[in-house]
């Protein structure tokens, strides 16, 4: 306990010094006055004594007041709580639960954990209103259990039996995970602190990625005098009914001659109707004049991996030098090749240009605002960091140019692993291939709104890397970059990043701190679950600082998802469960336009007399029945899950939250309770996109 700083016995020293003096007037007027001290005539009349007892009572009642609007509110924030918790119960039907499969054994531990907790709850309470509870002070004498003269019965026979099982053989393994586990997150925290300094650095250097004013210059070029590279696009895309209307449109107005860039819609629907909507918007663009083809695999196999290795074996790819690829719901703005392309110019070891994402929902939803923090330091921080000092980062899959001369040199795409994008990132620098990240080219796209879909991409992007480390950690060692490069590679990209980072996250938070509320001589310190987590939150919110007000959500959140995190890390190393499940992210379709809805409407007429000028009668028709079965499908009745393993963890911080309060640690007991709601909140899917 801080020492208590009471300056009230300073002031009330006795401050006299000297004799009294006496005074003595030859006016007759005038008395003897005899002064004591210099302020003996000027000291205040102490107010207690003017007090009263009605005075008193406004006091109390005052007082009164505020403690019964406190507890009113708390009363309403549980009674909302409560509600929201039986409306989704009794609407969740049982297919709205989430299937555990062959991930049921993280599931399991943690039942069998909390169950264990609440034996020893219901122990501790018991001995705590029986005047056993020596946890308190280590100072506090614990009884012997040979000596019969200090046990009272049977049962503290046993409570004293527990607490030399816990202090001898329970405590000791456990603070050596904890300290284990103390110092990953602390050289984590290092390592995101150094990655912010570089980011300061670049800002403060203003260091960024340059090329000639005009690239593609050719005075022996007849015509324009200008020299474009041959460009293919690639959009591949899977059941994608809500945006690939918006992301072949954003596409097919590049701004590049259209005869040097090609379009390619990969199209791996397995949805006969999705398929012929997007004929008929690949058939609207060729008949404006644009250069596209519509491509379908018969065998679905590789996932996205397939589908580009597919595209990239046709013939007419040999003529093109360079190839963007953007996922279904990206909309690249008109002058994105003439911003990444030119720097391939001059540069012959440049392979892959990466351009920064930015989201048209990112304030949709409380989910949508706490992705964004995520994904703005990671390309912000990470992303442009790694590039400029190590011209080496990993591909985000969309939103890139490629040298097509570094793909094929690389080995090309390969569907071994469900992430095929760092893939071809790591392979191609092994092979010697630089690497730009362009953090002033933005691309727009979507976040998942929901937590289900949320939920999936987070366990394919953190079980995909621990198959892929598994697959190419011989050939890093193998192969001939620098030293530094490799070390680079797995101690930092994989291990530290990608490994250690949910590792310790869900073994310190999740696992070790409400284990140490049953084990008090393993506690961890405050700095461990409060000071350092705020200050790495906070560095987190730097790139978006109009996320601050999120911070602690941020932080509870982010705890939160380190059990899937976890999970996914786990399967994907020992190739458990689901490690090579590919589900595509659901989207929203929104637009990058607020006023694009009026618009379309007032265009439509317009638009679809210019369209069916040029279209024969069997494509009208099809057209048409297009448009019959658009009007007539009934949508989908979806509904919010229940996530297990996040509603097993929230009753295991609860309870462990109900056993500080023994002990009276205050820092502990809130973390834990307000963790524990969280878990509560994300297990009965409160987050994200409600379904009606």
């Amino acid at each position: 306990m801080a020492p208590r700083l009471d300056f009230s016995d300073w002031w009330a020293k006795d401050t006299r010094k000297g004799t009294p003096v006496v005074v003595k007037m030859e006016n007759p007027n005038y008395s003897v006055v005899e002064i004591d001290g210099p302020d003996s005539a000027f000291r205040p009349v102490e107010k207690s004594r003017g007090k009263n007892a009605k005075q008193v009572t406004w006091v109390l009642l005052l007082k009164a007041h505020r403690a019964v609007g406190c507890l009113t509110w708390l009363a309403t924030v549980f009674w909302s709580l409560l509600g929201a918790i039986k409306k989704r119960l009794s609407f969740t039907q049982p297919m709205g639960s989430e299937k555990l499969g062959r991930d049921r054994w993280l599931f399991t531990a943690i039942k069998l954990f909390l169950a264990v907790s609440l034996v020893i709850l219901g122990f501790e309470i018991v001995a705590y209103f029986r005047g056993w509870h020596y946890f308190q002070s280590p100072n506090l004498h614990i009884p012997i259990p040979t000596s019969t003269l200090e046990i009272q019965s049977l049962l503290h026979l046993v409570y004293v039996g527990w607490l030399s099982l816990r202090a001898d053989y329970i405590a000791p393994p456990i603070k050596a995970l904890s300290k284990f586990c103390i110092v990953l997150f602390l050289i984590q925290s290092v390592d995101r602190l150094v990655l912010c300094l570089g980011c300061f650095w670049i800002k403060y250097k203003k260091i960024k990625p340059r090329f000639d004013e005009q690239p593609f210059r050719n005075d022996d070029a007849e015509g324009s005098g200008f020299e474009y590279p041959m460009v293919l696009v690639q959009i591949p895309m899977c059941n994608e009914r809500e945006v690939y209307e918006q992301s072949i449109s954003a596409v097919c107005q590049l701004d590049w001659p259209k005869d040097r860039i090609l379009v390619q819609v990969l199209d791996d629907s397995n949805d006969e109707s999705i398929q012929q909507l997007i004929k008929a918007e690949v058939a609207k663009w060729t008949q404006k004049g644009v250069n596209i083809i519509y491509r379908h695999r018969l065998v679905r196999t590789g996932y996205k991996a397939g589908n580009l290795k597919s595209a990239m074996s046709c013939d007419y790819v040999e003529a093109y030098e360079y190839v963007a690829i953007f996922d279904a719901d990206f909309q690249p703005t008109p002058d994105f090749l003439k911003l990444t392309v030119p720097h391939f110019k001059d540069n012959p070891e440049l392979g892959l240009v990466q351009a920064r994402w930015t989201f048209v929902n990112k304030d949709e939803n409380l989910l949508t605002r706490l992705q964004n923090i995520n994904l703005c330091f990671h390309f912000e921080v990470e992303q442009q960091v790694n590039g400029v000092f190590l011209n080496f980062f990993g591909f985000n899959g969309t939103a890139g140019v490629w040298r097509i001369k570094a793909l094929e040199e690389s080995g090309g795409w390969l569907e071994r692993t469900t992430v095929e994008d760092m893939d071809i990132a790591v392979r191609a620098h092994l092979h010697g291939w630089k690497f730009i990240y362009l953090n002033d080219v933005k691309v727009l796209c979507e976040v998942p709104e929901s937590y289900e879909a949320y939920k999936k991409q987070q366990h394919r992007w953190h079980s995909g890397p621990m198959q892929l480390f598994r697959l190419c950690l011989g050939s890093i060692l193998t192969s001939k970059i620098a030293i530094w490069k490799k070390a680079n590679l797995i101690l930092l990209f994989f291990l530290l990043r990608k490994l250690i980072l949910p590792f310790y996250s869900f073994t310190l938070f999740c696992i070790i701190l409400p284990l140490t509320m049953f084990v008090p001589e393993a506690e961890l310190p405050v700095w461990v679950i409060c000071y350092i987590p705020v200050f790495m939150s906070f560095l987190n919110l730097l790139p978006s600082p109009k996320s601050f007000p999120f911070i602690v959500p941020y932080l509870l959140f982010e705890n939160t998802m380190s059990v899937t995190k976890f999970n996914a890390m786990v399967s994907g190393l020992f190739q458990l469960g689901s490690s090579y499940e590919w589900i595509v992210t659901k989207k929203a379709g929104r637009s990058s336009e607020s006023d694009l809805l009026s618009i379309t409407e007032k265009e439509a007429p317009n638009k679809k007399s210019q369209l069916l000028r040029g279209v024969s009668d069997s494509e009208l028709l099809e057209l048409s029945q297009l448009e019959e079965q658009k009007q007539a499908k009934k949508p989908v009745k979806k509904t919010n899950k229940i996530y297990h393993k996040e509603l097993a963890l929230a009753f295991l911080l609860l309870t462990a939250a109900l056993r500080s309060l023994l002990a009276a640690q205050g820092v502990h007991f809130y973390f834990l309770l307000f963790q524990g709601v969280t878990f509560l909140l994300v297990g009965l899917d409160l987050i994200g996109e409600q379904m009606s």
